[in-house]
């Protein structure tokens, strides 16, 4: 005679309970733990995304400072150096227009304006 199956040995699939759909690692979950599961799912492949997105703006970066002439404070001090050479030159040049000034009997900002040069130069 056939004997019925024993209720103890059967495994329960995800036909006998509504509520519980099988996930992809064959575990029983009510909707809420699928949800999660989805939740976590999209998070990963986000963080996926930004980690490549931050991988490809490093690399830009690299590729922009390797493009640069020289370094950034090689720079600054190379425009440091040209700078209190043009205060130099225009030192000298305000010296020069005061004694060319004084030699006339002039105001210096008279021989400037006759040189060409504004009171802001």
């Amino acid at each position: 005679m056939p004997s019925s199956p024993d209720p103890s040995q059967s495994q329960p699939s995800q036909h006998d309970s509504p509520h519980l759909t099988s996930s992809e690692n064959g575990q029983n979950l009510c909707p809420e733990q699928l949800q999660r599961e989805k939740k976590v799912k999209t998070l990963q492949a986000s963080i996926n995304d930004l980690q490549s997105q931050t991988q490809q703006l490093e690399g830009e970066i690299a590729e922009v400072k390797a493009k640069l002439k020289n370094d950034p404070s090689i720079t600054v001090k190379r425009h440091i150096r040209l700078l209190h050479d043009y205060n130099e030159i225009k030192d000298v040049g305000q010296g020069l227009m005061g004694l060319i000034a004084e030699a006339r009997g002039m105001r210096q900002i008279e021989v400037q304006r006759e040189f060409g040069i504004g009171e802001k130069d």
